[in-house]
């Protein structure tokens, strides 16, 4: 575990939607005066993600680098990895971030960049991993946070939640529950890696 001298790690933190993930861990970042993190920039590939507000009223620099405003996804990538860079991250979290990223940007960060997704991984990857879960008829689903790969919500496994699924939920419902269960979960694993605690062996993610 670093030493109290030690900077903080600097994170960056993508987002696509409201920022619900990202306020959590802002709220944890303040509580815990042991977290050994900080937020320096917020990346968003839509200028109306509203998570891009919840930074800049902190007073943290944001970036935003639309798919559409590129010729293709590799220019994309590479505008994107350029604009976070400037901000010298050690390490990325994707909360609430719908885009796929190849090793053209998880690259600058090997084994530090970080995912939530709404499932128990492996089953129910993708976009719609709660409408599925209620579809499929399960019992309980959840909440993974695993360090990101190139194939979608794939990386090994950090950390998961179990939440029931109730005969009455809605996705909608269903949804609100498993995002209490992320906000909780994504900022403990963050908290790990801000320490270093994380090490890596194949598929498998032990916490030293």
């Amino acid at each position: 575990m670093p030493s109290a001298s030690r900077r903080p790690t600097r994170l960056a933190v993508l987002v696509s939607g409201g920022g619900t993930n990202l306020q959590a861990l802002l709220d944890a970042i303040d509580a815990d005066a042991d977290f050994g993190g900080e937020v320096v920039v917020v990346a968003a590939d839509r200028a109306d993600a509203g998570g891009l507000e919840r930074a800049r009223e902190r007073g943290i620099a944001t970036v935003v680098q639309p798919l559409a405003a590129h010729g293709d996804r590799g220019a994309w990538e590479t505008a994107l990895r350029r604009d976070v860079e400037a901000h010298r991250p050690d390490a990325v979290v994707l909360a609430g971030f719908m885009r796929i990223l190849s090793n053209a940007f998880l690259s600058g960060w090997p084994d530090r960049v970080l995912n939530t997704h709404p499932s128990l991984l492996p089953a129910f990857r993708g976009a719609h991993a709660v409408r599925e879960a209620l579809a499929y008829g399960v019992r309980v689903t959840g909440c993974t946070v695993h360090l990101v790969d190139e194939e979608v919500d794939h990386g090994p496994i950090v950390a998961q939640e179990v939440v029931p699924i109730h005969a009455e939920d809605t996705e909608d419902r269903l949804h609100e529950r498993i995002k209490a269960a992320e906000h909780a979960l994504l900022p403990a694993c963050v908290k790990l890696l801000c320490h270093d605690r994380l090490k890596v062996s194949g598929r498998l993610v032990h916490v030293l």
